[in-house]
């Protein structure tokens, strides 16, 4: 299975923002995501890309399982495929705390979060900056979301940093 599409809303999620373009890594994370096994039973699931730089894999064993019965011992395997593979393509992940923000010039640039705060209070980014949301854990809530490219006002960045909005879905 290629793309998110032909899994369920309940299939459980995890997106990497990577420093380059994510389509370089699909084909290694297809071909894991194909074998991938969690206690010896087939784990059905998915990588793609998302607005260039952003990597999503999705999984469940069965729309019963809880967490999509996927083991953290698969959930390593999982990781440590994305890493690879990253490391492979001259890529790297994002720390987990930056905060990913597209500037004037439309590039996206990762920051730490005291950077990113910085920003906010020079006035040089605000609640209408666009930033990718890595939150969603299903593919259904990331479905609701309309993706990862999101405004700060939307998200979890509009209570951490002050922004004055905040969406009814928080």
């Amino acid at each position: 299975m290629d793309d998110l599409s032909a899994l369920p809303d309940s299939a459980r999620l995890w997106l990497f923002a990577l420093d380059g373009a994510t389509e370089a890594i699909l084909p290694d994370l297809r071909a894991f995501c194909a074998a991938w096994t969690s206690h010896g039973r087939p784990v059905r699931a998915a990588a793609d890309a998302l607005d260039g730089h952003v990597l999503a894999v999705a999984a469940l064993i069965t729309e019963a399982d809880t967490n999509a019965g996927v083991s953290g011992c698969g959930i390593d395997a999982m990781q440590h495929a994305v890493e690879t593979a990253a490391t492979r393509a001259g890529l790297a992940l994002t720390p987990a705390l930056s905060v990913t923000a597209r500037s004037e010039n439309g590039a996206w640039a990762s920051m730490t979060r005291p950077a990113f705060r910085q920003l906010v209070c020079d006035g040089a980014a605000g609640s209408e900056t666009l930033v990718l949301d890595l939150t969603p854990a299903t593919l259904g809530a990331l479905r609701a979301a309309g993706g990862v490219v999101r405004t700060a006002g939307e998200t979890w960045h509009a209570l951490t940093f002050g922004l004055g909005r905040v969406a009814a879905t928080l």
